[in-house]
């Protein structure tokens, strides 16, 4: 079974708050703000996950020479009682059998961490030049990390979750959210019954009018819904809803939550609430990207009136691409990139968050 127990004293904090007379609550929320690492045998790193397991919280992520470059290899530390390991590369994109014509390594991107109850850690993440042609792979340990089988590469039209966490359903298929980008941004949803050995891909959800949109997280709600939130070109959050588990959805259409062309993740409390770390900012007119900066915490009711709640970070710079999760003792974990420069982590009280 996963544990989650955190003990660590508060470290320095950089956060502020939406609402005015808030400050003292939220500082009471936040349990721990620190980096995984404070040096790396690379210059830059992005696309961090975070998963609980028996052996405490693990963590993952990109690191290279810069995004896309053929160095770039997906690097993992679990937290101890006496902080986070030192980073090893558990993954790269040297291929199994070398082609004529073939580079000697590719690029790899976006890891994904998933523990489900008493099943191996599975580690999913993409391999090839760009976003537009990458593919699929996943590892798994059967220790919580210390060791990992052999890649092993997804089916061909499989990607596996793209950037957030899946989610599993109670009866065991395992809902993962997808994207692509080779013809226009668009998402789908992949199931897998039996933790990666077959898959069901979905149709992506029809709308109005055509929406760019990829990494969807997926909420689920207390009527049997799941919805998904989608980073956009178009200046805010996107979602659509399922009422079969995900295999079909309604209508994408845009939120009112703004989105910079950035990362989003987001995680149903276990109290039955929603939690989103985005970034609270529009692009400037005529824009389809704006600054990753802030880095924000909301809170929702019912997925579709969003609350800002704690801000993470607020100097000039790139806080994005975040990851949360809630473990079994109720604490929320937040990883995000921190200036592509190394990746921090931050735990929440989430009942003090949710008496806000």
């Amino acid at each position: 079974m996963r544990q989650g127990v955190f003990w660590v004293a508060i470290a320095s904090l950089s956060f502020s708050v939406a609402a005015e007379g808030a400050e003292e609550a939220a500082a009471e929320a936040v349990l721990a703000s620190e980096f995984i690492y404070e040096q790396a045998p690379y210059p830059e790193c992005h696309a961090s996950t975070i998963e609980s397991t028996a052996k405490g919280l693990v963590a993952a992520w990109f690191g290279g020479t810069r995004e896309g470059r053929a160095d770039v290899g997906i690097w993992f530390a679990r937290r101890g009682e006496s902080g986070w390991s030192m980073p090893k590369e558990v993954a790269n994109g040297v291929p199994a059998a070398k082609k004529a014509g073939e580079p000697d390594r590719y690029p790899c991107w976006n890891p994904v961490l998933f523990q489900a109850a008493d099943d191996p850690l599975l580690l999913f993440y993409k391999v090839g030049p760009s976003p537009s042609k990458w593919w699929g792979m996943v590892i798994e340990s059967s220790d919580g990390g210390d060791t990992w089988s052999d890649p092993k590469r997804l089916p061909d039209g499989i990607l596996g979750p793209i950037k957030n966490k899946p989610v599993m359903l109670s009866g065991g298929t395992l809902v993962c959210g997808s994207s692509t980008e080779e013809a226009g941004w668009r998402v789908h949803m992949e199931l897998t019954p039996d933790l990666g050995k077959t898959w069901t891909k979905t149709a992506p959800p029809p709308g109005d009018e055509p929406l760019e949109v990829i990494q969807p997280a997926i909420l689920t709600h207390g009527d049997g819904r799941l919805q998904i939130l989608c980073r956009s070109k178009h200046g805010k959050i996107a979602d659509a809803w399922s009422s079969d588990g995900g295999r079909t959805w309604g209508k994408l259409g845009l939120t009112e939550v703004p989105n910079p062309n950035s990362g989003i993740d987001a995680v149903t409390l276990a109290d039955g609430r929603h939690l989103l770390v985005y970034n609270p900012v529009a692009p400037p007119p005529g824009k389809w990207g704006g600054p990753r900066t802030p880095l924000a915490v909301a809170l929702s009711a019912d997925g579709k009136a969003w609350r800002w709640v704690l801000t993470l970070e607020t100097e000039p710079g790139e806080y994005s691409y975040p990851a949360v999760i809630q473990s079994d003792d109720g604490v929320v974990h937040i990883t995000y990139t921190w200036k592509r420069q190394k990746v921090k982590h931050v735990a929440l009280d989430a009942g003090k968050l949710a008496a806000q």
